[in-house]
């Protein structure tokens, strides 16, 4: 019989006013199997849960860790040296009053026990993002002449800066047997598979750089499947996430309220993208089969991330479940279908 290489599974950055126990419930009812808690949904006061006591929690609710999802503190970590003050909302109120500095070396600290967590859980693949270690000049991605002049090279210094302030993790990381999954994103250090792969070129191949897909971040040119074939070999994650694109609106511009933007994030079944087609790609570049073999299990997750100007967050969240569970949960091909033909 053939046999699904996926379950249903959910991000818990969104849901963060909800504790473990009840993000996990909700995700339960929902029809998800296994769920990515938020680096957030582990702490306990100024520490992390003990590993006994989030295996417990997961086990009553009969659910798998498919990851954390360590996006918030990785991003300020390599985005904290600009200064820039959306890194606050990320960070304790005592934390986020320090200097650049020290903000950098509180969210190292933090980072290097939460990978000790990590595997000390069985944890190996840890999706998140890095920072705007190139600067917000180049973050913008506008293509004009001003990255590079006759005392400076932004991207240059990007890239010591990049290589410098993430060893120690990558290091660490690599020491606990763990794979970073960086999801490839705009505002970020890898803004596109080229700049992902530049990373990795930079950093001597480190194979703890890896990436965490997902086609929602793909609305500038670069579609997913050009995304996604080109670091193929290095996606260890992924999330499912949809979005729409309103005609005739600037994908650029300042508006800071979620309906007013061109590209809106959707529920699943009804954005622009094919969720199926997507799958599909998955498998084909290798991620459940690599998945499984790093974490030693029987099926990967397909992480339903989906979010919502307008439709209430749980409800947008349930739906998607339910989509991956109903739709894209399917049992495998066992050959081609040409081989029957003729038989």
């Amino acid at each position: 019989m053939a046999q699904n290489c996926f379950h249903p599974s959910i991000e818990g950055a969104q849901h963060g006013a909800k504790n473990l126990a009840q993000f996990l419930d909700y995700a339960k009812k929902s029809g998800a199997s296994g769920a990515q808690p938020s680096n957030y949904m582990l702490q306990d006061g100024a520490g992390f849960k003990s590993a006994k006591e989030i295996k417990a929690t997961f086990a009553k609710a009969k659910m798998t860790l498919d990851g954390v999802s360590a996006h918030c503190p990785f991003w300020v970590h390599t985005t904290a040296w600009t200064g820039s003050p959306t890194i606050r909302p990320f960070l304790p109120p005592e934390v986020a009053r320090k200097s650049p500095a020290d903000i950098e070396k509180w969210t190292e600290d933090y980072l290097l026990r939460l990978l000790d967590l990590c595997a000390e859980l069985g944890v190996k693949i840890v999706p998140m993002f890095w920072g705007v270690a190139f600067g917000w000049e180049m973050a913008t991605g506008y293509p004009w002449g001003f990255w590079k002049g006759g005392d400076y090279d932004l991207l240059k210094e990007g890239q010591d800066r990049f290589v410098k302030k993430t060893g120690k993790l990558r290091t660490h990381a690599r020491k606990l047997g763990l794979y970073l999954a960086h999801e490839i994103h705009p505002g970020t250090a890898a803004m596109c598979a080229d700049d992902f792969n530049m990373l990795v070129q930079i950093c001597a191949g480190d194979k703890c750089l890896a990436v965490n897909a997902d086609p929602s971040h793909c609305w500038e040119g670069e579609s997913w499947e050009t995304r996604f074939r080109k670091v193929g070999p290095r996606i260890y994650a992924c999330h499912v996430k949809n979005f729409v694109i309103r005609p005739g609106f600037p994908l650029r511009a300042m508006a800071p309220n979620w309906p007013d933007r061109a590209m809106q994030f959707v529920d699943i079944p009804s954005g622009d993208l094919n969720m199926l087609r997507y799958v599909e790609m998955l498998i084909n570049v290798g991620y459940p089969q690599r998945y499984c073999q790093v974490m030693d299990c029987k099926t990967a997750p397909l992480i339903v991330e989906a979010e919502s100007a307008y439709r209430d967050l749980d409800a947008t969240s349930a739906n998607g479940m339910a989509y991956v569970r109903d739709h894209l949960c399917f049992p495998l091909a066992a050959g081609s279908f040409e081989e029957g033909m003729g038989a």
